[in-house]
């Protein structure tokens, strides 16, 4: 479902500001696969989403998507292969408008644009059904404005618009950073259950070790533009945060010295 072939990306190049965020970069996710991606700051793990995404173009290499090379398209051209939650809840969603107008903009993404604005009574009805696959009560709110939703229920609506039409890729970027952690254990269940129903590829940039290895099917671990380590099935379970720490350690030669993600 995704390629990345010997990816690279340096910001500010030939000045002193130089810096090599992306140093070769291959990785390979086959269909279904629900990739977690640990790593200190600047390590390129959002740097890695944001080239899939198209938020800037690469140096060199390739990215392809379903068999799309996709690295030379630019950021909206790669939209209807992409669905993407971000760290800020209020990103994701038009918080003037209704739960209901905001899932059918979702509803609507990709097909031609006319006057007509209206939401059928059949849409109305596969919302209500979508909603309730979140747990929130938000299927009786339809009509409440966005605006007025806590950051978890704004993050757990924007879960479900970005999944809607099945994208091919589903980017994760620490979404669960700015919530408490009661709402975020909320949020990473309601990611797990949209991830597994709608058999979607993922990929989900996190700070939190403990959740890195509780989640996905897959771990990742980045070190100065490069994965440096990358484990799943069985010896993925059995990891534990002292051993991710470690295998840090024998990898990148370096001491982890993020204290977020230690604490987490």
């Amino acid at each position: 479902m995704l390629y990345l072939n010997d990816v690279r990306k340096t910001f500010n190049p030939g000045t002193i500001n130089e810096k090599k965020a992306l140093c070769g970069v291959d990785l390979h996710l086959n269909p279904g696969d629900f990739v977690t991606i640990i790593g200190g700051n600047g390590a390129g793990k959002s740097t890695t989403l944001n080239a899939i995404a198209g938020v800037w173009p690469i140096d060199s290499g390739e990215i392809i998507i379903d068999g799309v090379n996709v690295a030379k398209l630019p950021e909206h051209k790669r939209a209807k292969y992409i669905g993407r939650v971000f760290q800020d809840p209020m990103m994701g969603t038009a918080a003037p408008m209704e739960i209901q107008e905001n899932l059918a903009i979702a509803a609507r993404r990709g097909q031609r644009r006319t006057l007509k604005w209206s939401i059928s009574r059949k849409e109305k009805e596969e919302f209500k059904e979508l909603l309730k696959i979140l747990d929130l009560g938000l299927e009786d709110r339809m009509t409440a404005k966005v605006g007025l939703l806590s950051g978890g229920q704004r993050q757990a609506l924007t879960l479900l618009m970005a999944s809607l039409k099945k994208p091919k890729i589903l980017l994760l970027d620490e979404h669960t950073a700015a919530l408490d952690p009661k709402t975020a254990a909320k949020v990473l269940e309601i990611s797990d259950k949209i991830i597994a129903e709608n058999n979607l590829t993922a990929m989900m940039v996190t700070h939190n070790m403990k959740d890195a290895i509780a989640h996905g099917n897959r771990l990742i671990m980045m070190h100065e533009g490069r994965i440096i380590y990358d484990v799943s099935g069985e010896e993925k379970k059995q990891l534990t945060v002292d051993a991710l720490v470690r295998k840090f350690s024998e990898t990148s030669g370096k001491e982890f010295s993020n204290d977020r993600a230690l604490l987490s």
